[in-house]
């Protein structure tokens, strides 16, 4: 990821993430044009997801199949062995 200075649009040099959960963080930027030297917070966001993980969707299968009784994983197993 490349931060670009507000000031004068050098590239941006991350110091320090603060994260502040999964899905935020606020990055403290210091301009890298010693003549400008600038430092300010970015804050960088998850906004949406265009494509879901495939490695999601394979752990939600699991949890579920793990919640099945054993003679219904025995039934799912039958079944999908004749696809």
């Amino acid at each position: 990821m490349r931060v670009l200075c507000t000031s004068c649009n050098s590239k941006a040099i991350i110091g320090k993430t603060d994260r502040i959960s999964s899905a935020h963080a606020n990055l403290y930027c210091s301009c890298s044009d010693p003549e400008c030297g600038h430092t300010f917070v970015v804050n960088v966001s998850f906004s949406h997801t265009l494509s879901p993980s495939a490695k999601s969707s394979s752990q939600l299968v699991k949890q579920l199949v793990n919640a099945m009784s054993p003679d219904h994983r025995l039934q799912l197993q039958r079944e999908l062995n004749l696809l």
